[in-house]
């Protein structure tokens, strides 16, 4: 049986952007040792934290993930 974190599916969001916005971008991931998929999903959740939207998914029981 496989031990630590379970694996989570994942779902695809491909958006376009200026190069400028993307190799900023890629320049903010790198200084912050981070993927560019992992800063920007920390920006997203960092964001609608500020705003008060919940992040979590309920689950079939009625539960957050």
């Amino acid at each position: 049986m496989p031990v630590g974190k379970p694996k989570t599916k994942t779902a695809t969001m491909t958006l376009r952007v200026e190069p400028r916005i993307k190799a900023a971008a890629e320049k903010a991931a790198e200084k912050d040792h981070r993927s560019l998929t992992n800063w920007v999903e920390a920006l997203i959740l960092k964001h609608c934290e500020q705003l008060g939207i919940e992040t979590t998914l309920p689950s079939k029981n009625g539960d957050g993930l």
